[in-house]
C-alpha cells in the first residue's frame, strides 16, 4: 500500500497516523495536540432604575425612551429609539424604520450613526442610549442591539477612532451600561480581514 492507508470514506492516512478500521469506524492512533482555549468575558454595569444614573446618562436614556414615539414599526409593533452624545457635544437621535419589504427596514442604531456621519463627518459617538417600546408585551428590561448594529458599531468606532459607550434599557426597569460597544461583538469582522 506504499505507506498510505484508506479510511471508509476514502480518506488517505500515512503510516505515521496508523488507522485501525473497526465496524465502519476508524480510530487514529496518534498523539493529539491539545487545542488552545480562549475565554471571552463581558463586563457591564447594572443599575436598578434610571434614577441611579448620572444626570448626563439619565438625560440620554430619557431621550431614547421618548424617541420610541417617532419609530415607524407598523409590522412588528416593536419601537426602538436611540439618542447619542457625540464627542463634539452634539446630540443625535435615531428610530427604527420598518418597511413592508422587511429587508429594507433599518434599526434605530444605524439610523443614528448614519445621521451622525452625515451631519458631523468624522465625529465619533461618545455615548449612545438605546430603549424600546414593545406594543405587544413588556418593555421593562434591557435589550441588546442586533448583529448588524453590533458590526456597525465596530466599524463606526474604527473609522472615528472613538470608543462608544452603550446604555441599554426598556421604558422602565434595569439599565445596563457597557464602556465599549466592541464588548457586544468581541470577534468582529474588520476591514483589515479583507486585505
Amino acid at each position: 500500500m506504499n505507506g498510505i492507508f484508506k479510511g471508509i470514506k476514502g480518506q488517505a492516512f500515512t503510516k505515521k497516523q496508523f488507522v485501525k478500521l473497526t465496524s465502519h469506524k476508524f480510530t487514529v492512533n496518534q498523539t493529539l495536540r491539545k487545542m488552545a482555549e480562549r475565554k471571552i468575558e463581558v463586563q457591564y454595569e447594572v443599575y436598578e432604575a434610571i434614577s441611579e444614573l448620572s444626570p448626563e446618562d439619565a438625560f440620554l436614556l430619557k431621550s431614547a425612551r421618548e424617541q420610541t414615539a417617532n419609530s415607524y414599526a407598523p409590522y412588528s409593533d416593536f419601537c426602538v429609539g436611540a439618542t447619542a452624545r457625540l464627542v463634539n457635544g452634539e446630540l443625535v437621535n435615531g428610530t427604527n424604520q420598518e418597511n413592508a419589504s422587511f429587508p429594507a427596514g433599518i434599526c434605530a442604531e444605524r439610523v443614528l450613526m448614519s445621521t451622525a456621519a452625515s451631519l458631523y463627518p468624522g465625529v465619533g459617538v461618545k455615548t449612545i442610549a438605546i430603549s424600546y417600546l414593545n406594543k405587544k408585551g413588556d418593555s421593562n428590561h434591557p435589550i441588546s442591539p442586533c448583529g448588524i448594529c453590533r458590526q456597525s458599531f465596530a466599524e463606526f468606532q474604527m473609522r472615528t477612532g472613538q470608543t462608544i459607550r452603550v446604555i441599554l434599557s426598556g421604558q422602565t426597569g434595569p439599565v445596563y451600561i457597557l464602556e465599549n460597544a466592541m464588548d457586544l461583538l468581541p470577534l468582529s469582522f474588520k476591514a483589515d480581514d479583507m486585505k
